[in-house]
């Protein structure tokens, strides 16, 4: 069963992706459409949700689908797929390359496989609970940058009370000399620390399909996810820090103060 769902998951997300990349080249800015928070809606984003959804749903009917578009299609299944059809709309709107297509899928409410593709990179990154994590096939490691070094966290938010304590932890950052970024897009900062690009990125608010895939590739990658409080990361947490393992404890203390 496994080895079907990684197929259909890796069929899937590069079919959509090469769509969206497709859609990316001419992109007009003009047939953007706002959602609540003032958030992007493109039609690539419908377009490349429908393409993963239909694969979902001819291999695997009886599966359940959570996507940030469609919603949950209220199917109670003991797997199901957790779908960012396009990761960074706001970046693809822009014409900005810093986006991706991700795909986390769960077995009874544990990730078990996660899948992103940036599409402008050619970077696909997968990981198999207990398998490892791997960008085109290639094994990845988090970074092995201590505490003490030079800090790169990265920061994410969407509602403004989740942007105050993004806010915060980014000022708080600055006065100490540290530094504070945000690339755009939740899904491929995870891969860029599940591949030792980045030592940590940092999420209040994080939306399952955001961050599903990346989580399962930090963990595989050697890196740590856990919530604000140090807590074990799960499908229903709220907030959300990712690290190679080592700054861990120097960034919570940062976020907690």
């Amino acid at each position: 069963m496994i080895n079907q769902i990684k197929k259909v998951a890796t069929k899937a997300i590069k079919n959509a992706g090469k769509i969206a990349l497709g859609e990316y080249k001419n992109f007009d800015r003009a047939t953007i459409k706002l959602k609540a928070h003032q958030e992007i809606l493109t039609k690539v984003d419908l377009m490349s949700e429908k393409v993963i959804i239909d694969e979902v749903k001819k291999n695997f009917p009886e599966h359940s689908i959570l996507s940030e578009e469609a919603g949950d299609d209220n199917i109670k299944s003991e797997y199901l797929w957790i779908i960012d059809p396009i990761d960074g709309t706001t970046n693809f709107s822009m014409h900005n390359p810093l986006w991706c297509v991700s795909v986390g899928i769960a077995y009874r409410g544990e990730i078990v496989l996660g899948f992103i593709y940036a599409p402008c990179q050619n970077e696909l990154y997968t990981a198999q609970k207990g398998q490892g994590a791997y960008l085109n096939g290639k094994k990845i490691k988090v970074s092995n940058i201590f505490e003490g070094k030079i800090l790169n966290a990265f920061c994410s938010a969407r509602e403004i009370k989740h942007t105050k304590k993004a806010v915060r932890y980014f000022s708080y950052q600055k006065l100490r000399g540290g530094s504070c970024y945000m690339l755009g897009s939740a899904a491929l900062e995870l891969g860029y620390v599940a591949a030792g690009r980045l030592e940590s990125m940092v999420i209040p608010g994080a939306h399952p399909w955001d961050v599903a895939a990346g989580v399962l590739l930090v963990r595989e990658a050697g890196g740590i996810v856990s919530d604000f409080k140090g807590g074990e990361w799960t499908l229903r947490s709220e907030n959300m820090l990712a690290s190679n393992g080592k700054v861990h404890r120097e960034v919570l203390k940062v976020i907690n103060k």
